[in-house]
């Protein structure tokens, strides 16, 4: 059965169940006069087999049917694929039965004989219903609308993060390539430090564009990815150092996820770099999971240590880039005193 709307100009469709032949002509004249196209039957299996075969925009449902009542009818209603509105025409006095009829799934009632204004209120109602009938359907285009177009807006975001990611990789190949002509020393360190800021943001693409939700990114995977890569960028002969990851399955929104892993880029190249002595191999330990209301994000390792009023061996970049990026997360970089080496701790908001 279909349930799509009638062309502009059509009259609308009801059925009229009533076993009183002499109401059902005088309901089907005075409704065909207003305008409606009317089908009048007399029980409720010959409604239920019209009701199989084609669409109307609303049905009015007499109680007392021969050998039958319309609550028999109104579940079957209810069930099929898309029910039309049912308005119960009950008695007088029958205001217990309209109560079941409406909890049956009825959208209105009428009453009979009231004062002679039974086809008006019925007329009225039928009005109702289809108009409320219009109105589900505009409301439902409208979502429908909105959802396809959320679909091609995240679909353009997928494709421009694949794009941006891919130039950013592209980038980062040329910056790896130019270091290796470089000798060793701070120009060449600077190279390698910048490649390893731009994976870190690469990898945000990427996980973006692989992803279902392009408004957040699953932190496991990203960290564990750009440890892998920033291990590659990283590992010398003179600093044959690992990176230990261990996080837990938690999702936060795309632009704090940039800043934790460039926070996580610099304090592991940091680390690389000056935690242990030359050709001395050490493990550079990355943590984030929950603690009470917040999120931890841990990097630590076991080597030389340092500490906050210690002046900067490299150009101090490193720590204001870090700074930068821990205010925008609602954060500050703490050390931990105690540790062997060094541990720096952020807490923050998810």
């Amino acid at each position: 059965m279909s349930s799509a709307a009638a062309p502009p100009g059509a009259p609308r469709s009801v059925l009229y169940v009533d076993d009183d032949e002499a109401l059902r002509r005088l309901v089907a004249k005075d409704l065909t006069r207003a305008g409606y196209e009317v089908t009048a039957v007399a029980s409720c299996a010959q409604a239920l087999a019209l009701l199989g075969e084609r669409s109307f925009d609303t049905v009015a449902l007499d109680h007392y049917l021969a050998g039958e009542t319309g609550l028999d009818l109104l579940p079957a209603i209810s069930a099929l694929p898309e029910a039309p509105p049912v308005i119960y025409v009950t008695g007088s006095d029958e205001g217990r039965i309209a109560i079941a009829a409406l909890k049956a799934g009825a959208i209105d009632y009428v009453v009979k004989d009231v004062a002679g204004e039974f086809m008006a209120l019925l007329r009225a109602a039928v009005a109702q219903a289809i108009q409320h009938v219009e109105t589900r359907r505009l409301k439902e285009a409208a979502e429908r609308a909105v959802i396809e177009a959320r679909d091609r807006a995240e679909a353009l975001l997928r494709e421009v993060n694949h794009r941006v990611g891919n130039s950013l990789q592209l980038v980062s190949a040329f910056v790896h390539l130019q270091s290796g002509a470089v000798p060793d020393g701070p120009a060449r360190d600077m190279m390698r430090e910048t490649e390893a800021r731009i994976l870190a943001i690469a990898q945000i693409h990427r996980r973006l564009y692989t992803s279902d939700d392009v408004r957040s990114v699953d932190m496991e995977e990203y960290l564990r990815g750009l440890a892998e890569e920033l291990e590659s960028s990283l590992k010398t002969a003179d600093r044959p150092h690992r990176i230990e990851v261990s996080v837990e399955r938690v999702k936060v929104a795309t632009d704090r996820a940039v800043s934790i892993g460039v926070i996580v880029t610099e304090l592991v190249t940091n680390a690389f770099k000056y935690a242990y002595p030359i050709g001395v191999e050490g493990a550079v330990r990355v943590r984030l999971g929950r603690n009470g209301a917040l999120l931890s994000l841990v990097v630590e390792d076991d080597g030389v240590g340092s500490a906050d009023d210690v002046a900067p061996r490299g150009t101090g970049l490193g720590k204001k880039i870090i700074r930068t990026m821990a205010a925008s997360i609602q954060s500050q970089m703490e050390r931990d005193p105690q540790h062997k080496g060094t541990r720096v701790v952020f807490a923050f908001p998810d």
